[in-house]
């Protein structure tokens, strides 16, 4: 114990500058948990606060858990949840990292800038924005999109009625949304590179592409490695904002659009039920980190250096 405050003593600096991270995932991370209890109640409302509320609901056990699995859309928002991030992880991590090496390679750094701002952008606008701009292209009277089609004598598209397109127009609307900031991460681990590392190969005579796949590359694994952990972290979870806003809530569209988080929230508000809502976050939250934990043993396997913990 004493080695323990002695230690703590001597990194009281670093502590004191973490605390307020600390503090707020105390408050906002692990104090939360608490109520997962919710997940196995029949939640009532009680006037006297929401640990009453808690008590004093019905145990129901997994009762919660099988309003999620025992219907006929439970194949349906697991299929679109895991294949949209799935897709949406790795053309991220292509697009990103392409983005950042073509940024790291302008020789203009003014204009890289110019750039950089220009897509990160997209990144603060919220989705209710960002679903207003997708309306204004894809309108079935005054979108830009079927102006142009009625430019070529092509019969206008009920965009909000065709399921069929959305699977595309989601990806692109997410794909340019995230790129900006997420090429910001790796744009600055490239412009953490030695640059002496560059001066060799171009020495021994590496073509420009020679010194990406050779020394970029393998230098930016690490954090390639980390982010793709982090997103695996969170496959079961859909950006709420992209699947709810973007399709304007379309019932016709709900075969392609309609994932977890959606599905729980219409639920809630047809239902009421808080519980069934706390036991799909529950759900979300273990799968997630059952797969970090896997995937970040098998990237221990491979490379110890690698792994995230």
């Amino acid at each position: 114990m004493a080695a323990f405050f002695k230690n703590v003593m001597r990194n009281k600096v670093m502590l004191f500058m973490v605390l307020p991270g600390a503090i707020w995932f105390f408050f906002f991370s692990y104090l939360p948990l608490v109520g997962t209890v919710a997940a196995f109640k029949q939640y009532r409302f009680n006037r006297e606060g929401f640990w009453a509320s808690i008590y004093t609901s019905k145990w129901v056990g997994w009762d919660n858990f099988k309003f999620l699995f025992n219907n006929n859309d439970a194949y349906v928002i697991t299929r679109n949840t895991l294949l949209y991030n799935l897709v949406f992880i790795i053309l991220g991590l292509v697009f990103s990292v392409a983005m950042a090496i073509l940024l790291s390679e302008l020789i203009n750094k003014r204009l890289a800038k110019l750039y950089q701002t220009g897509m990160f952008l997209p990144y603060f606008l919220s989705w209710v924005i960002v679903g207003y701009f997708a309306f204004s292209f894809l309108s079935m009277d005054r979108g830009m999109l079927n102006q142009i089609l009625a430019g070529f004598d092509i019969e206008p598209v009920q965009w909000y009625s065709e399921a069929a397109y959305w699977p595309y127009i989601l990806i692109l609307v997410s794909l340019w949304k995230a790129i900006g900031y997420n090429s910001v991460v790796y744009l600055a681990s490239i412009l953490g590179i030695d640059k002496s590392l560059y001066e060799a190969a171009m020495i021994d005579g590496a073509s420009k592409w020679q010194q990406i796949r050779n020394v970029t590359l393998p230098l930016l694994s690490p954090i390639i490695i980390i982010m793709t952990l982090l997103a695996v972290g969170r496959i079961f979870y859909a950006d709420f904002g992209l699947f709810y806003q973007v399709p304007r809530d379309s019932g016709t569209l709900y075969s392609v659009t309609n994932v977890i988080d959606t599905y729980v929230y219409r639920g809630l508000k047809t239902t009421g039920e808080i519980g069934m809502s706390t036991a799909a976050g529950l759900y979300q939250s273990v799968v997630g980190f059952v797969l970090v934990i896997l995937s970040n043993h098998v990237v221990r396997k491979i490379d110890k250096d690698s792994a995230l913990f």
